[in-house]
């Protein structure tokens, strides 16, 4: 079967478009990323969802690559027209809220904060205080779950150690058992033979009564 064409369009439903979006950012990632390895390229990529989260990719530093690209000429040698004014507003947007990405990463990382007003400080603080708390209950759930696994391994550890001891409790009593029925029955035998081999006593009698008859 043939793969069908998907239409270019916007998606209307907004979990596919989603989902859409990662599988296709990654897709350019990745192929971004062996272009630069296989033709020793230098690749910058910025891309903003539609909800403004940044995703950008760079073979090298990504400030590096801005500056070049700032360098070079409007018209460069392929006879390109030059970027509207549309087009250059649209993209010193992008710079500009790149650099404040960017900013703001450091900002978290606990960089670069000497710029930072007292209440600038207090809003930084209360987010890393929220991410800390996530991550803090991340954590704790994570160990809930190991511990409770581990207890469920351990009951299922006492339940079979404890089969194996009622196993060798029921071994040893039919060891004992067989003991006792092989005693009884050597003492049964030592009682037949010793009755056997004792004489009889009406035996003396009967000699006796012989020597008189003259037998």
């Amino acid at each position: 079967m043939t793969r069908q064409k998907i239409q270019i369009k916007k998606i209307d439903n907004i979990a596919a478009r989603q989902v859409t979006f990662s599988k296709r950012r990654r897709g350019l990632f990745k192929k971004a990323h062996e272009l630069a390895t296989l033709c020793d390229a230098d690749i910058a990529l910025i891309v903003f969802s539609a909800s403004g989260k940044l995703f950008d990719y760079s073979s090298s530093s990504m400030q590096e690559l801005l500056r070049r690209h700032n360098m070079i000429p409007e018209v460069n040698s392929f006879g390109q027209q030059p970027p509207s004014q549309v087009e250059k507003d649209a993209y010193a947007k992008l710079s500009e809220e790149f650099a404040a990405k960017t900013k703001e990463l450091k900002h978290m990382r606990g960089e670069d904060l000497q710029d930072l007003g007292i209440e600038e400080l207090k809003q930084l603080e209360k987010l890393l205080e929220i991410g800390l708390n996530r991550v803090i209950e991340t954590k704790d759930d994570k160990f809930l779950k190991e511990i409770g696994a581990g207890k469920e391994k351990e009951a299922l550890l006492m339940k079979e150690n404890q089969r194996l001891r009622n196993g060798m409790v029921t071994l040893n009593h039919r060891e004992q058992e067989q003991a006792v029925i092989g005693g009884s029955s050597l003492g049964s035998k030592s009682n037949t033979t010793n009755s056997s081999s004792s004489p009889n006593p009406n035996s003396h009698d009967f000699d006796d009564i012989s020597l008189k008859l003259g037998l």
